[in-house]
C-alpha cells in the first residue's frame, strides 16, 4: 500500500473551530462600501456632509492642480457637485479651468488629427503624471490645429478661415472671426512682401504662429503672433475681424505664451539676450523690454520655457556652445545673474515650442536633463545638468522635425481655405 494511503486521515475540525479560522480572515470591503461600514446604518457618509464652504475650499485647491482631478472630485457624491462650479460652460472663458499641462499628443505614422483611422478621436498627454486621455474631437474633420495656448486649441474652420478656440475636454468653444480678413489688410500693406501665389499669402498668417489669450469680465481677447511678418493681430470673441497694429516685434525664434502673456527673445543674441513681454489687450500695447541678460553672460541665450511655475531662459556658457545655462527670468528683471543648477524632477526640451516634462511621466524622461537639437547637425542631444555631459537621447531619434516618440510638437492637418487652396 503506497504511504499516503497507510497514513492515518485526521478527524475534521469541529464546525465552530472551522468558523473561527475563516472569521480571522476578514472578507474585502469594496472602496465604494468602506463609507458605509463604519458609519451606522441608514446614515449619510460621513465626508458627504462637509459644509458647503469646506467643500468649495476643497474644491478650488484641487483645481489649482489638474481640472481632471477636479472633475473626479464633483463625481464623489451629489452635494459635492451641487456645491462646486461646473467647468462645462466655463472651460474657456474662466482661466480656473483652462487644462495648462495637457498637451495633444501626435500619433506619428501620418496619423493626423481627424484621420480615419482614429475614428474622430484625439490623445492628451498630462506633462506632470504621464496620465492619458482619449476624447472624441470630431471638429477635426473639418478643423485643423493652428496652435494650443494654455492647453487650449486654437482650430481653424476649413469652410471659411474661422477661429475657434476649444477646451477639449469641457467642449468649449469661443468664437472669432474668420482669419481671411487679414489678408486684405496684408495685402493693401506696403510693409509686407507682395507674392502673386495664394500660398504665399495664407503661409504669412497660417503658418509659425503663437497664439496668447486673456479672458476677462466673460470677454475673450486673442492675439496671435506672426513669425514671418514679425507683426501680430488681436480679436475679441464679439468682434467680426482681426486688427492688425503697425508696429512690429523684435526677430525671435521661441516665444513663451503663458496665462494671457507673452515672452519673447529678440534674435541673434550677439549682444545679449533682450528679453521682451506683451501683454494681450485691445489693442495690445508695443513689447516692452523687462530683461537683459549680457553675453558674457549667457550665449546664445533665445529660449524661455516654464518650468515649475517659473520662467526660465536656457543658452551656453560660450561659443563652444559645450555646457548649457539657464536662468531665472525673474532674477535677471532684478540683474541677478545666478544660474539655476538644479530642475528637479523635470527635464526641458528646447525648441520652437519650449515645455518641461515631469521624469515620473514616462520612464524614458530622465531627470535634471535638457534635450534640444543641435543647431550645428539639427540632430536630437541630450545634457545632464548634474554632470555637464552630453549624451544621445533616449530612443536615437534624431529628425527634430518629424513627430515621433519625441515629438512634441502639435501635428497639423493640412489645412483648407474657401477657395479650395490646400496647404502643402
Amino acid at each position: 500500500m503506497p504511504p499516503s494511503r497507510s497514513r492515518k486521515r485526521t478527524s475534521a475540525p469541529p464546525a465552530t473551530t472551522a468558523r473561527a479560522r475563516r472569521c480571522r480572515r476578514p472578507a474585502a470591503v469594496p472602496l465604494d462600501d468602506v463609507a458605509g461600514a463604519v458609519a451606522p446604518p441608514f446614515s449619510s457618509p460621513l465626508w458627504a456632509s462637509l459644509s458647503d464652504d469646506l467643500v468649495c475650499e476643497i474644491a478650488w485647491r484641487v483645481l489649482s492642480g489638474d481640472i481632471l482631478d477636479y472633475v473626479r472630485f464633483r463625481a464623489v457624491c451629489t452635494r459635492w457637485r451641487s456645491g462646486t462650479v461646473c467647468p462645462r460652460g466655463r472651460g474657456v472663458a474662466d482661466p480656473r479651468f483652462h487644462p495648462r499641462r495637457w498637451m495633444m499628443l501626435p500619433e506619428g505614422h501620418g496619423l493626423y488629427p481627424g484621420h480615419s483611422r482614429l475614428r474622430g478621436y484625439v490623445r492628451f498627454f498630462n506633462l506632470d503624471t504621464g496620465t492619458f486621455v482619449r476624447v472624441k474631437l470630431p471638429l477635426f474633420n473639418s478643423h485643423c490645429a493652428l496652435d494650443s495656448v494654455d492647453g487650449l486649441l486654437l482650430l481653424q474652420r476649413d469652410e471659411d478661415t474661422g477661429i475657434r478656440l476649444v477646451h477639449p475636454f469641457t467642449g468649449d468653444i469661443a468664437e472669432l472671426p474668420p482669419l481671411a480678413t487679414l489678408l486684405a489688410q496684408l495685402k493693401n500693406d506696403p510693409s509686407v512682401p507682395h507674392g502673386s501665389d495664394p500660398y504665399w499669402w495664407w503661409s504669412l498668417i497660417r503658418y509659425c504662429v503663437c497664439a496668447t489669450v486673456s479672458c476677462s469680465a466673460g470677454a475673450i481677447t486673442v492675439m496671435l503672433v506672426f513669425h514671418h511678418l514679425r507683426r501680430v493681430a488681436f480679436a475679441t470673441s464679439e468682434d467680426r475681424q482681426w486688427a492688425m497694429p503697425s508696429w512690429e516685434i523684435p526677430v525671435n525664434i521661441a516665444p513663451l505664451s503663458l496665462q494671457g502673456k507673452l515672452y519673447l527673445v529678440q534674435f541673434p543674441c550677439a549682444n545679449g539676450s533682450l528679453v521682451f513681454q506683451m501683454e494681450v489687450g485691445s489693442p495690445p500695447l508695443p513689447p516692452k523690454m523687462i530683461a537683459t541678460c549680457p553675453a558674457d553672460k549667457l550665449y546664445g541665450g533665445y529660449h524661455l520655457v516654464e518650468c515649475n511655475s517659473q520662467i526660465l531662459l536656457a543658452g551656453y556658457t560660450d561659443s563652444s556652445m559645450s555646457h548649457i545655462l539657464i536662468y531665472k527670468l525673474e532674477d535677471l528683471i532684478l540683474e541677478r545673474f545666478v544660474p539655476v543648477t538644479s530642475i528637479g524632477d523635470r527635464a526641458l526640451f528646447l525648441e520652437d515650442r519650449s515645455l518641461s516634462v515631469s521624469s515620473k511621466a514616462l520612464p524614458t524622461i530622465i531627470a535634471e536633463t535638457v534635450v534640444y537639437t543641435c543647431p550645428l547637425n539639427r540632430c536630437f542631444a541630450q545634457y545632464r545638468l548634474t554632470t555637464g555631459a552630453w549624451s544621445q537621447p533616449f530612443d536615437g531619434y534624431s529628425d527634430g522635425f518629424n513627430p515621433g516618440t519625441k515629438g512634441w510638437y502639435i501635428l497639423k492637418r493640412k489645412p483648407k481655405n474657401p477657395d479650395g487652396f490646400v496647404g502643402r
